[in-house]
């Protein structure tokens, strides 16, 4: 038990120990990150100085877009390259799976599509596909079947009840019964 004990208060120590190493150089790496960026705003950034005179102050602007046109073309000029290096990546991450033979699945999404809609983004959009089931279908010609000459002739009840019910309905009876 004393081992024990002593195992786990040794692993104890050892472990605040580096905790405390790895706080200590959090800490330098930060101030070391500072120092780099005061550096470097120093030597890229001179301090701004206002010029009393118009002709002072056209010069210093021109300057000043001259420097921002240059930020942006080296800013667009890293995002393609940063594009580039991203799109080759890419490939080549398709490329091993393709050579080691495990297909990663894309994730698939329900959409709701006709089979019109579906058709032309197969076929592309210069086919025009209609696609309508109904009309390759044979037209039947209903029979009449006695039942139905009977309902026919009988007449339907509901038209009946719908005629005597209402005001309507009694004022018929009434001058039916005069």
């Amino acid at each position: 038990q004393k081992k024990r004990r002593a195992a786990t208060a040794r692993r104890q120590h050892l472990k605040s120990a580096m905790l405390q190493l790895a706080a200590t150089e959090i800490e330098k790496e930060a101030a070391a990150k500072e120092v780099e960026k005061q550096n470097y705003l120093a030597e890229h950034c001179p301090p701004l100085s206002l010029p009393g005179s118009m002709q002072e102050l056209q010069e210093l602007c021109k300057k000043l877009h001259a420097k921002i046109e240059s930020v942006d073309e080296e800013r667009y000029d890293t995002e393609v390259k940063l594009q580039k290096t991203t799109k080759e990546l890419e490939d080549l991450s398709q490329k091993l799976f393709d050579l080691r033979g495990k297909f990663k699945r894309p994730p698939l999404r329900r959409v709701r599509m006709s089979a019109d809609a579906m058709l032309r983004a197969l076929l592309g959009s210069k086919h025009k596909v209609c696609m309508d089931l109904r009309a390759n279908l044979k037209q039947v010609k209903k029979e009449d079947t006695e039942k139905e000459k009977d309902l026919r002739d009988v007449g339907d009840w509901r038209k009946n009840i719908e005629e005597k019910s209402g005001m309507e309905g009694r004022k018929k009876m009434f001058e039916a019964g005069e």
